[in-house]
């Protein structure tokens, strides 16, 4: 009986996971099926194609001792185009050096050109930047390859949950939002989908798991609604922020609703620390438990408080250094004109940055209280067990 019990819920189970690959499929599809693609006509167009250097025919550049050594001037190269509708064509360009464009390339280089069409078979090719993308996955390979390397089991478990988080986050959300969904709703639940099946990947299917992704969602809502009130009151909305106007641009030809975006992007940003902090507090918690099964549902949630008060410091100073990093060019700047403290504090930029760093936090903070008091209810319930099976004994022997 026990075996063809076992069966049917392993064949359960199965149905389920069937059932929301498909279900998964089937979004995926919707998000994407009619996504935006650039397109050009044989007449006209702007593309961005490979390039390899062949020959360097003239260097004009100098060295700028005024400008941190920078170059400036031109050269003039002789390219291959290895990519796009003119692939195999020799061009001859010239590559302009200024303080802030600086495209150093030998022959043998590769480069990604900008190929602007203005007739039929006739067109002219620029410098657009250095050609990247096996520099970018190289990073990305090493930093797998690190992440399997020292984590082993565990860390390809982190790298799928990792591949599947990016893979909501860029075909969902991105998409979704496109078409008039609300971003806040839908960037909550890929985060709650996202912590759920993070949490499966390390830790299986049970209690651990579910108190997880319940913890840090928690924690992650706290710092959602604390971003909502502080941007009413600070008097903030996604149309202060720098991208605002391009976003804008873009409604024009979507269904894009910009109001939800700057708590949308909060909640992306903290959603990682919070995570970061469940595991630890959830982890510590259940090895208290095992060494102490008899422990009741209180002292499990003191045990994890202490445990979450010692990474909320840290933690927090994550999110605030991660945010002030991100804006560090821009403070600078501000800094460098003498703005005065109240004028500093009245800007858009400023206002928006506070709001991001200290939802964070608190989204961390409070998540530590919500993170310990599930665990210990789960877990506490079954110490309750252990210790009322420990006291029958204990009367059956008086």
């Amino acid at each position: 009986m026990k075996k063809k019990s076992g069966r049917k819920i392993g064949i359960a189970k199965i149905i389920a996971a069937l059932a929301a690959l498909a279900a998964f499929a089937g979004l995926l599809y919707y998000a994407n099926n009619d996504r935006p693609r650039y397109e050009v006509s044989p007449s006209s167009g702007i593309e961005y194609e490979k390039a390899v250097v062949l020959e360097v025919m003239e260097d004009q550049t100098v060295v700028d001792a005024s400008a941190e050594n920078v170059r400036k001037g031109s050269m003039k190269l002789k390219i291959e185009l290895l990519s796009g509708r003119y692939q195999g064509d020799i061009v001859e360009i010239t590559n302009y050096f200024s303080t802030l464009y600086q495209v150093d390339v030998r022959e043998g280089d590769f480069l990604s050109v900008r190929v602007s069409t203005s007739g039929v078979n006739e067109y002219t090719v620029s410098v657009y930047n250095y050609y990247r993308v096996p520099a970018i996955v190289g990073c990305v390979a090493v930093f797998l390859l690190a992440l399997v390397g020292v984590g082993g089991k565990k860390g390809w478990k982190a790298m799928g949950g990792l591949v599947f988080t990016v893979i909501c986050i860029v075909f969902l959300v991105l998409p979704l939002a496109l078409k008039g969904f609300p971003s806040v709703i839908v960037t909550l639940a890929v985060i709650f989908v996202s912590n759920l099946v993070c949490f499966f990947l390390l830790n299986g299917w049970g209690k651990k798991t579910v108190v997880c992704a319940a913890g840090s969602m928690g924690g992650v809502l706290f710092g959602a609604g604390f971003a909502e009130i502080a941007a009413r009151q600070i008097h903030v909305t996604s149309f202060q922020m720098e991208e605002a106007e391009s976003l804008l641009l873009a409604a024009a030809n979507f269904d894009l609703n910009i109001r939800g975006l700057l708590t949308s992007g909060i909640l992306i940003a903290c959603m990682g620390a919070v995570m970061d902090m469940t595991i630890g507090i959830v982890s510590a918690v259940e090895e208290i438990h095992k060494a102490n099964p008899d422990l009741t549902a209180g002292a499990l949630f003191r045990s994890g408080m202490k445990i979450g008060r010692d990474a909320m410091g840290t933690m927090a100073n994550t999110l605030i250094f991660a945010f002030a990093g991100n804006s560090l060019n821009m403070m600078i700047l501000i800094y460098s004109y003498g703005v005065s403290f109240q004028q500093l504090m009245n800007t858009d930029f400023v206002a928006i940055e506070v709001i991001r760093a200290i939802a964070g936090s608190m989204g961390i903070i409070f998540g530590v209280p919500v993170v310990s008091a599930a665990s210990a209810l789960v877990l506490g319930k079954e110490s309750g067990k252990h210790t009322g099976g420990k006291a029958a004994k204990r009367s059956r022997n008086l």
